[in-house]
């Protein structure tokens, strides 16, 4: 019987039923035993580090302040937190490099960072809603106005809603303006440019930085004396346009940005001109971040004080009509009811403040869910209403192509 062999350039003739294949990991040695993996995070030394160096940290602050007296007992905070980092320091740099060492140091003070506006946010909050919470049970408090409430009138008379009124009346006529002017200035600074461009956004971004009393005394001078000769909503709701406007038009330039370009040229390519690829292509795309932008410029005008302290006026009745009269907003009656020395009418002013700080908290948070979207990304929601259209209009091109079909057959 005849063996077949086939020629091996490296080694010659080998025998058919030879194994043709090389494997090299046949011949390894066995892999090591596979190490411990590290795990991310602090390890138990550096959490005890952490917790002996804050008690090591306190117990001095306290020695120090409430125990020897050498420093006064306000400082205790911050004589405990100095003793605290220098104690973490000195036991990191026991274990570890100079390296590890500026690492740790510097992760405390970012820590410390985010931990002091966390903790100053909620003692804001926390005294706020405690000095109001009286008030606050009473249903007249948001369904009443200040008519015919004296001084020593008890908290179940007497509201807010004429406050409330002028609020939403106000912050209607700035959105007003300011909505059309933000959105046109900030696709103009995107899509159009030039070098007209360069100057408006540097406007913009002075405008940013503008005190809040400047720009109430801008609408007294040219509109309060010169035309309205008097204190109103409609001025007030103009001082409150000139704060909102910048914020608007940079949050809504930064989202336009965040446009993919190849959404713009796709557009382009299919044929369709500028303003109908801005108009059907990129701000849906950016749907959501310009909600955002609305709900923060909003919540910003909602809360000034100094501008319409100058133009809105104060009144504790109700009026519906900005344009006559004084209309007062929440944030002065809360500052007019604070100022007054009868503890009645100070509740009602921390009341107010609780209320008006909630409506902000509540704006932030519909903006920080409403700008989670990644810009040109569907939500599910999204996703199913375009499916649903998809379908309703499957008929309709099943029905066109037929008809095609069938006009190419009698042709």
């Amino acid at each position: 019987m005849t063996v077949l062999e086939y020629h091996d350039a490296a080694s010659g003739p080998v025998a058919a039923d030879a194994p043709r294949t090389f494997l090299p990991q046949q011949d390894r040695d066995p892999a090591p035993a596979e190490q411990a993996r590290i795990r991310p995070g602090a390890s138990a030394n550096a959490k005890l580090a952490v917790a002996g160096a804050a008690a090591a940290g306190l117990s001095m602050g306290l020695l120090l302040t409430a125990g020897i007296g050498l420093i006064p007992p306000g400082w205790t905070l911050i004589v405990s937190y100095l003793w605290f980092v220098l104690i973490y320091s000195t036991l990191v740099f026991m274990r570890e490099q100079f390296s590890a060492v500026r690492d740790r140091f510097v992760t405390v003070l970012m820590v410390s960072a985010g931990v002091t506006v966390l903790g100053t946010l909620a003692l804001v909050i926390g005294f706020v809603f405690t000095r109001g919470q009286e008030p606050l049970a009473y249903w007249n408090f948001f369904s009443q106005d200040m008519t015919g409430v004296g001084p020593l009138s008890g908290l179940d008379q007497g509201g807010i809603l004429h406050a409330l009124v002028g609020t939403l009346q106000q912050i209607g006529i700035a959105l007003a303006i300011t909505l059309p002017l933000g959105l046109t200035t900030a696709i103009y600074l995107n899509e159009v440019g030039g070098r007209f461009a360069k100057v408006v956004r540097t406007v913009v971004e002075a405008m940013t930085a503008l005190p809040s009393v400047v720009a109430g005394l801008f609408i007294y001078a040219s509109v309060v004396m010169v035309i309205t000769h008097q204190t109103n909503g409609f001025a007030a709701a103009l001082a409150i346009t000139v704060l909102m406007l910048p914020i608007m038009i940079r949050s809504a330039d930064v989202v336009l940005r965040l446009v993919p370009g190849n959404l713009r040229e796709a557009g382009l390519a299919l044929g369709a001109g500028q303003w109908a690829v801005v108009w059907h292509v990129v701000l849906p795309t950016v749907r959501s971040g310009l909600a955002t932008a609305v709900i923060l410029a909003t919540a910003h005008g909602i809360g000034e004080t100094a501008p319409v302290l100058l133009t809105s006026g104060f009144t504790g009745v109700m009026n519906f009509n900005p344009f006559y009269g004084p209309q007062t907003p929440l944030p002065l009656a809360a500052l007019e009811l604070v100022r007054s020395p009868v503890p009645q009418m100070v509740a009602r002013g921390f009341a107010t403040a609780a209320f008006l700080l909630f409506v902000v908290l509540v704006l932030f948070i519909l903006a920080r869910w409403v700008g989670g979207q990644e810009a040109g990304k569907a939500t599910d929601a999204q996703l199913r209403r375009m499916a649903a259209r998809s379908r309703r209009d499957l008929p309709r091109i099943e029905k066109n192509y037929h008809d095609f079909n069938y006009q190419q057959e009698k042709e």
